[in-house]
C-alpha cells in the first residue's frame, strides 16, 4: 500500500513516530517517509539513527497552517500523531492543549484537503471516551472533526478516519519507563494513585500494526479500537520490581481509575469485528452510502448489545504479572 507513495507523519520525532519509521521503511519501500515535528533536536537525533534515500526531515508546529500547507504538497498519507498528551501538564496549560490538540487538528484537515491527500489517520486516546480532563476533552474534540472532515472534502477523494487505544508501553511519558528509571535511580517504593487503577495495554508494534491495517480497512468516517488486554497498575509494579513497595498516593488532576474505549453511550454506534471495534459516525455524509459492517477487507462485524460499553475495567482479557513481563521485554 505504501511502496512508492508520499507519506508524511505529524509528531513523527515521538515514540509512535520512530517505530511507524522501522515498520514502513522494514515492509515498504516508500517514494518519500516525511518526518514533520517542532522539535530540531529530535530532528537532528533521529536523522543520525535512521539514514534512508525516501527520509525528508520537515521542522513544523501543527499550529502553523501556512507550514502544514506546504508540507503536504504532493503527500498521498498522513498519519497524524502531534499532540500534548500529558494529561497534568495539559490540566495547568489548558489553552496551549487547545491550540495543538483542536486547531491544531484542523490545521492538519484543511491542509489535507487544500492538498488532495488520499487517506488520514489521526491518533486517538482512551481518555478521549467520556473525558473528565482536557486532554481527553480535547482529543474527543479532535476525533469529532477528523469523522465530519468526511463531510467537507467536495469533490476531493480525501478520506479521514481515526484509530483510538490505549497505554503504549514504553512509550515517551508513560508509566512503564517512569517506574524503571525510578527503580535505576534505587527507589525501593514505586507510587500509585488508586489501588483499583486499571489499563488498556498496547505495545509500539501493535500499535503500529494496527495503523497500517486501519489504512486498508477504512472507508472514512470510523473510529478504530483495538481489543486489547488490561492491566492492573498494582500487578505492573510487581511485574518492573517483585522487591518494591507500593506508596498509594492520591489521583492527579484529570485522572481516571479506569479507561473507557468505547462508551455505553455510543453502543448503538459500536460494531464488533473479530480483533476490533469500530465506532460509526453520528452523522450523515452527504451523498455517500457507507457500509460499516464490512469493512474494506471484507471483514464482516455486528452491532454490539445494547448497553455494551468496553472498559479497562470490565475487560475480560487481564495480563497477569508473568504475561506483563513478557510485554516489557518485548
Amino acid at each position: 500500500m505504501f511502496n512508492n507513495k508520499v507519506i508524511l507523519i505529524t509528531g513523527g520525532t515521538g515514540s509512535f513516530g520512530k517505530a511507524m519509521v522501522n515498520k514502513i521503511l522494514k515492509n515498504y519501500k516508500p517514494k518519500k517517509l516525511i518526518i514533520y515535528s517542532r522539535d530540531e533536536q529530535k530532528h537532528f537525533e533521529m536523522s543520525q539513527t535512521y539514514q534512508h534515500k525516501s527520509l525528508r526531515f520537515f521542522i513544523g508546529d501543527i499550529r502553523d497552517e501556512q507550514r502544514l500547507d506546504r508540507a503536504f504538497n504532493g503527500v498521498d498519507y498522513i498519519i497524524h500523531a502531534a499532540a500534548i498528551k500529558h494529561v497534568p501538564i495539559a490540566e495547568y496549560n489548558p489553552f496551549e492543549c487547545i491550540k495543538t490538540n483542536i486547531n491544531g487538528a484542523q490545521n492538519v484537515i484543511n491542509a489535507s484537503i487544500n492538498n488532495k491527500v488520499k487517506k488520514i489517520i489521526a491518533l486517538s486516546t482512551d481518555k478521549a471516551a467520556n473525558p473528565v480532563n482536557l486532554y481527553g476533552a480535547s482529543k474527543l474534540a479532535s476525533d469529532k472533526l477528523f469523522v465530519a472532515a468526511n463531510n467537507i472534502v467536495g469533490k476531493n477523494n480525501t478520506k479521514f478516519s481515526v484509530v483510538r487505544y490505549g497505554n503504549v508501553v514504553n512509550s515517551n511519558g508513560s508509566v512503564v519507563p517512569f517506574f524503571q528509571q525510578m527503580i535505576r535511580n534505587g527507589a525501593k517504593e514505586l507510587p500509585v494513585t488508586h489501588k483499583k487503577m486499571t489499563r488498556f495495554f498496547i505495545t509500539l508494534n501493535q500499535g503500529t500494526d494496527f495503523v497500517i491495517k486501519s489504512f486498508r480497512r477504512m472507508h472514512g468516517g470510523e473510529v478504530f479500537v483495538p481489543k486489547l488486554p488490561s492491566i492492573k497498575i498494582t500487578d505492573l509494579v510487581k511485574a518492573i520490581s517483585p522487591t518494591a513497595k507500593i506508596k498509594y498516593t492520591k489521583i492527579r488532576p484529570g485522572e481516571k481509575i479506569s479507561e473507557v474505549m468505547c462508551p455505553i453511550d455510543e453502543s448503538h454506534l459500536t460494531i464488533e469485528f473479530k480483533n476490533f471495534f469500530i465506532i460509526k459516525p453520528t452523522i450523515t455524509f452527504f451523498g455517500k452510502k457507507i457500509n460499516y459492517f464490512e469493512s474494506k477487507l471484507k471483514e464482516k462485524g455486528k452491532l454490539v448489545n445494547e448497553g455494551f460499553y468496553y472498559s479497562s475495567e470490565n475487560n475480560n482479557n487481564f495480563l497477569n504479572i508473568e504475561n506483563i513481563r513478557k510485554v516489557l521485554t518485548q
